[in-house]
This record gives C-alpha cells, sequence and structure tokens, in this order.
C-alpha cells in the first residue's frame, strides 16, 4: 500500500458541519457587508477586492452601492468568487475576535488532527473559503487553535475544487507524489478531480447520509474511521 505522507482536507461537511457556515457564517457576513464596505472601502486591501469583484463582474465603473448589492446577491447565491471570500473573511475575522461564535468542530476532528500530525505526517487545508477565513476558522475553533498543526492552506487562488489541474498543483507546492497526498471531502465531483491528478482521495459521509453499496472512492463515516 502506497505510504500517505500528507493530508488535504476540506472544511464544510468534511471538518465542520455546513450548517455553521450556512446558518451562522454567511448571514453574519450579509448582515454586515454594506456597512463593512461604506467604512472600510477607501482602506487598500478592501478597495483591491471591490474592484476585483467588479472585474469578475465585468464592471467598469459602478455606484458603491450597486457593487454592495451585488456582492449580496452573491452570497445568496453562494457564488465561488475569490474576491467576495477574501471580503467575507474580514467580516468574519471581526466576528471571530470578538466572541460572537466559534467555529464548528465535529467531535473527533481535533483528536485526529492532533494524531496524525503526531505520526509525522503534513496537514493542508484546501477549501473555497479564502486562506485568511481558513486560518481564522481554525484558529477560534470549538477545539480551541488548530492552525499549528497545519503545514499550509489552499484556496481558489490556487484553482477551481473541481478540476484536476487544482490538485496538481497543490501536489506540487505540497512537494510530494501526488499518491503520497490523501484528500479529504464531502463532494465527490472534488474528489474525483483529486483522483484524476493521482491524489488517494477519503469521501466522507457522515450521518444522516447514506454511504452507496459501491462508493466510487473510500468512503467513511468520520475521521476515526479512515484507515491509513
Amino acid at each position: 500500500m502506497t505510504v500517505i505522507r500528507a493530508i488535504v482536507t476540506d472544511i464544510e461537511g468534511t471538518t465542520s458541519s455546513i450548517r455553521f457556515v450556512k446558518d451562522v457564517l454567511f448571514p453574519y457576513a450579509r448582515e454586515r457587508l454594506p456597512a463593512f464596505v461604506e467604512t472600510h472601502g477607501d482602506t487598500p486591501d478592501v478597495q483591491h477586492w471591490l474592484h476585483e469583484a467588479a472585474k469578475e463582474a465585468g464592471i467598469v465603473e459602478a455606484p458603491r452601492q450597486e457593487v454592495i448589492e451585488m456582492l449580496l446577491r452573491w452570497i445568496d447565491e453562494d457564488r465561488k468568487s475569490t474576491a467576495l471570500k477574501a471580503l467575507q473573511g474580514m467580516i468574519w475575522k471581526e466576528g471571530y475576535e470578538s466572541g460572537d461564535y466559534q467555529a464548528h468542530m465535529y467531535p473527533e476532528v481535533s483528536a485526529r488532527l492532533h494524531a496524525w500530525r503526531a505520526d509525522g505526517l503534513h496537514l493542508y487545508v484546501y477549501s473555497s473559503g479564502s486562506v485568511p477565513a481558513q486560518k481564522l476558522f481554525f484558529g477560534y475553533s470549538e477545539a480551541g487553535d488548530l492552525t499549528p498543526l497545519f503545514s499550509g492552506y489552499f484556496d481558489t487562488e490556487t484553482g477551481p475544487k473541481r478540476e484536476r489541474a487544482s490538485y496538481e498543483k497543490i501536489a506540487k507546492a505540497i512537494g510530494e507524489q501526488p499518491g503520497h497526498i490523501l484528500f479529504l471531502s464531502d463532494i465527490v465531483e472534488e474528489l474525483d478531480a483529486a483522483k484524476a491528478a493521482g491524489l488517494r482521495t477519503g469521501w466522507l459521509l457522515r450521518e444522516p447520509q447514506a454511504i452507496p453499496e459501491a462508493p466510487r472512492h473510500p468512503a467513511y463515516r468520520d475521521f476515526d474511521a479512515i484507515v491509513l
């Protein structure tokens, strides 16, 4: 059996409940985005991402209110926009630091991550959320600060999660042969792309999801069930 030397994990539905993102983070950012853009819109970072969002939408010039309304629409559509994710991450940072919430973790995740790291495996995150948002997520989790466990983070600036090339880039960045990397996700299309790039895969199908009789990828109920 090929030795696993690195694990790359998704977040939503894999380490953490999708409900936390949908029911806590998204509404928090949506409610605060208009005021955040109005009060921070002249800072370089916010200006940059507002410009990137406008460029993505094909807008040359638009009133700030129009851009705000577009971003709110993108939140409602759960659009995988790097610019939107960056702006949401800035808003979420304020929420985490003020103690408005902590990131949800499935109960076995923290202990399993610690065990894998203690065994010498290198751990990485690949999520559609921006890298700063990922660091906040694991830094302010219900299980405490988990960021020291991770060697690196990847977001959609690396590429779309359902494209083979993204996983080829990640393997190159990690510096491991794809066959020595295990990618964990709850989305089968992401796993298909990772497998096409040569990575090993693990399909998280937590209750109440049913595990197919012949799953396309090794399927697990939780991290404790994963056999390396």
